[in-house]
């Protein structure tokens, strides 16, 4: 059955029904469409085209057919309906005979489409955010294993100076990171909501938009009719965004493949993503990398394909527009499925230690200290330059590196050059150098690799305590310590819904506050007190439902408190409450406070989170004034912890 089939004295030719039929890609939105179609009956009710019965009736049958679908969602492609809309509309129908004719009121296949897709982009971009995350752990978690590898690093493909193997994997950290936080803009602009919008000018019904919006888990409604049908910026940003991604993920992988080849020799794929040759039984192909690599191309052409759709689109709907959600998907699933598989990638990894030392002790790389060494005599740099060269030429010429030439030979380009030479032209020598913020030294990899971490474990800090005693910069690390990892635990907070409170969350914060404030667990807070406050407040949602909060109370230039940290007893065990503490504590960084204090009675949950045992005595008294203990606990089960903002335990 079509939606429009009176204008018409003919039926569509079956090839035309063919060509112009969406529902073999778009039924993968039924469950958008459905909770889309919930929302709409609720505000067609509240402007008198439904009544109580007809909204229950219409709701429940939604319900029943949204279990369905979520239980096989491979039923709607044996309906020969024309798009995932008119299916949806033939099951209501079924259901409820006339009354799921009533449904469309108002509505328009044009803003319906507009809003399951935009639904379909928020929810899979939690799962991207996730897989991102994810695979930033993952290279955390080689350049842990990794961070005293020596590797050579190049230019031009060319050895250029020996970096370690933890330092690559860093570099790759940071592009991930820059991808989460497009990804993160993407889904920000995406989430307003086009229903409503009708099929171009408008509803004729005065349905409230921005109540619908929220209905729906967006944070408002569109602002203008023509725009919010005929908009896929979401769709072009979100595939901008997975094929800036993928091309890091294509470099990432380009440069496994190469340090797996036999001419290097620097790492081994695991063989579970490893396959074989069917002629040659030596081989171990590096299969993964290499459809890594492969995908972004497909990924890259799906963006393509999709501004070439849009750029002479005339406003508002045009039929063109219903090429936007194949592309979509098949490059989201690619993006998802690559993150995946890097990580599997990563997590196998060997690493040959022996061949990637050797490989950074030949080709000179050594060469740049040598030209340093003779700045440090006051020689000009060009000068100096122009020196290392011959000596690299004569090394060439006696196949020897350069700390095997003899100091009588070095002294035939240079006579500033003395013994303590050779220390400079060590491989230790050569990468300790490398102590600005960012460099390939031991100390920062330490450094960046201690502060990046999501779970700041006793071994690490063993290992730095340990293993680095005397290091250069040990002081500096130490400062350093936890300034990625809070970043890293920002990005997942994120990642699970924690955002700055707003007013419309007022009543859902008071309402968490007080619950637990009855139990005894905090304190209670007046509905004016959280209105006064709000800017300090973030929540946690799941599926657009206030399910915890936690607020940020600041005392002085350096110092303040986090208090009323609080979930929903039905949304415990997920790491929500964690997620609001670290978001909190990476906001305390940004706003450049030095010290984060709780008082509480549950000091390991704090411990786990980076937070010490202090005297409380040692507080100002205004801090004891202002968290008095709960009448329901023994005061002196209540214990004062801090956090040194950007500074490890």
């Amino acid at each position: 059955m079509a939606l429009w089939g009176g204008r018409f004295k003919e039926k569509a030719s079956l090839q035309f029904k063919k060509f112009n039929d969406s529902l073999p890609v778009d039924y993968r939105m039924a469950v958008q469409d459905i909770v889309g179609s919930i929302a709409w009956a609720q505000a067609i009710h509240e402007v008198g085209v439904l009544n109580d019965d007809e909204l229950s009736r219409l709701t429940d049958a939604l319900n029943e057919l949204k279990a369905s679908v979520e239980q096989d969602p491979k039923q709607i492609l044996l309906s020969d309906a024309e798009d995932i809309h008119s299916w949806v509309e033939i099951q209501l129908i079924e259901k409820t005979g006339d009354l799921g004719k009533k449904l469309h009121t108002g509505r328009s296949r044009n803003d319906q489409v507009a809003t399951d897709l935009k639904l379909w982009c928020k929810e899979t971009g939690g799962d991207l955010l996730f897989a991102l995350v994810n695979l930033q752990q993952a290279m955390m978690n080689l350049a842990e294993r990794e961070k005293d590898t020596v590797l050579p690093g190049y230019t031009h493909l060319q050895r250029a100076q020996p970096v370690t193997f933890g330092h690559w994997c860093l570099a790759y950290v940071e592009m991930f990171n820059r991808d989460i936080g497009r990804l993160k803009d993407a889904l920000y602009r995406l989430d307003v909501s086009p229903l409503g919008s009708g099929a171009l000018a408008g509803t004729a019904y005065p349905i409230d938009r921005n109540a619908l919006a929220h209905r729906l888990g967006f944070r408002t409604a569109t602002m203008n009719s023509l725009d919010a049908v005929s908009d896929r910026d979401h769709v072009i940003e979100l595939l901008s965004a997975a094929s800036v991604s993928m091309m890091h993920l294509s470099r990432f992988a380009e440069d496994l493949i190469f340090y797996n080849s036999g001419e290097a020799g620097f790492v081994e794929m695991s063989d579970l993503v490893s396959s074989g040759s069917s002629l040659m039984p030596q081989k171990k192909n590096p299969d993964a990398c290499e459809l890594i690599r492969g995908k972004a191309g497909r990924v890259f052409g799906s963006l393509t394909g999709m501004l070439t759709t849009m750029k002479a689109l005339a406003l508002a709907y045009n039929k063109d527009m219903q090429e936007d959600k194949e592309g979509l998907f098949d490059a989201m699933d690619t993006w998802l499925e690559c993150m995946e598989m890097a990580v599997l990638v990563a997590d196998g990894l060997k690493v040959n230690r022996s061949r990637t030392l050797a490989a950074a002790q030949q080709g000179y790389a050594n060469a740049t200290e040598l030209a340093d060494y003779l700045v440090g005599k006051d020689i000009p740099f060009r000068e100096a330059h122009h020196i290392v060269g011959e000596v690299v030429l004569a090394a060439i010429d006696k196949g020897v590196p350069l700390e095997d030439l003899t100091l009588t030979q070095l002294q035939a380009f240079s006579d500033t050059i003395e013994q303590d030479v050779y220390q400079h032209l060590s491989i230790e020598s050569t990468l300790d150098k490398r102590e600005a913020l960012g460099g390939t030294s031991r100390a920062q990899v330490e450094k960046a690799l201690a502060s990046t971490q999501s779970n700041y474990q006793q071994g690490k800090e063993d290992i730095l305590n340990e293993q680095v005693v005397g290091a250069p910069g040990k002081q500096q690390i130490n400062v350093a310590l936890k300034q990625v990892q809070q970043r890293l635990n920002a990005q997942r907070a994120a990642a699970m819904s924690v955002r700055r409170a707003k007013m419309s969350d007022v009543d859902s914060i008071h309402a968490l506050v007080n619950y637990w404030a009855d139990k005894g667990e905090i304190l209670p807070r007046s509905r004016d007190n959280v209105i006064h406050d709000i800017q300090n407040f973030v929540v946690a949602e799941l599926d657009g439902v206030v399910v915890g909060t936690a607020s940020l109370y600041i005392y002085q230039t350096g110092l303040a408190e986090i208090r009323s940290v609080v979930v929903k007893q039905s949304a415990q065990q997920q790491g929500q409450g964690q997620a609001l503490v670290q978001y909190l504590l990476e906001f305390a960084h940004q706003m450049e406070l030095e010290k984060i204090i709780v008082l509480t009675y549950i000091p390991q949950y704090f411990t786990q989170l980076g937070f010490n045992l202090i005297d409380k005595h040692s507080l100002a008294d205004n801090i004891i004034e202002d968290s008095e203990p709960s009448p329901h606990k023994d005061p002196d089960d209540e214990v004062a912890m801090e956090y040194i903002v950007g500074q490890g335990k």
